[in-house]
């Protein structure tokens, strides 16, 4: 389940990036990094409609840890994942198939993605029969990789220009996303996650 506290920092960051002019989108993706690779914990929002059009398992970086995320970084070849605000660009057919890459927004935290080739794309191991067979998901080089029986649908409902934000309770990222500092409820918010993880 998505806690409401990182869906608030997601709405409050795409909002913030609107108001520093990047252009609009029509779908919000919410990535909770802070819970098991074994539930789902991606979920993509039509923000016209306020709906929610998909609720997926999601892999992390092989680098980031076993069953939970833990570390995270911007590095080329650390196989881990990136934190914080991304745009979607445009899709085309690699190795993994179908796949939509994505621009980083935070500068020293995600903004080698596009180098890095940090992509969303199916694999095999984004499985809950991978899951009974191995205690956890797979894991991918840095990607958030989905299960092949979804992906060119949630692809094809983030292509083009909509917004991706990865969460973690990172206390780095929290204190100096530029995302998560430009209004008072942003503000707010990050407070009271910053505290949490304090606890």
């Amino acid at each position: 389940m998505l806690a409401p506290g990182v869906l608030k920092l997601a709405l409050s960051a795409m909002q913030c990036a609107t108001a520093s002019g990047v252009q609009p989108s029509r779908r919000l993706a919410v990535i909770d990094y802070s819970l098991s690779s074994n539930v789902p914990r991606l979920w993509v929002f039509d923000l016209e409609r306020r709906t929610v059009l998909h609720e997926e398992l999601v892999a992390h970086g092989r680098n980031s840890g076993d069953e939970v995320a833990t570390q995270f970084s911007n590095r080329l070849g650390s196989y881990q994942t990136s934190l914080g605000l991304f745009r979607t660009t445009e899709t085309y057919d690699g190795r993994n198939g179908y796949s939509l890459r994505m621009e980083g927004l935070e500068p020293g935290f995600n903004d080698k993605a596009y180098e890095r080739a940090i992509v969303i794309h199916g694999a095999p191991y984004v499985d809950p029969a991978f899951i009974a067979e191995n205690g956890r998901l797979g894991r991918s080089q840095g990607c958030p990789a989905v299960a092949d029986g979804v992906a060119r649908q949630v692809i094809d409902h983030l292509k083009e220009g909509q917004f991706v934000f990865s969460y973690y309770p990172d206390r780095a990222w929290l204190a100096s996303s530029r995302y998560l500092r430009c209004n008072e409820s942003a503000v707010a918010a990050v407070r009271s996650v910053i505290e949490g993880y304090d606890g």
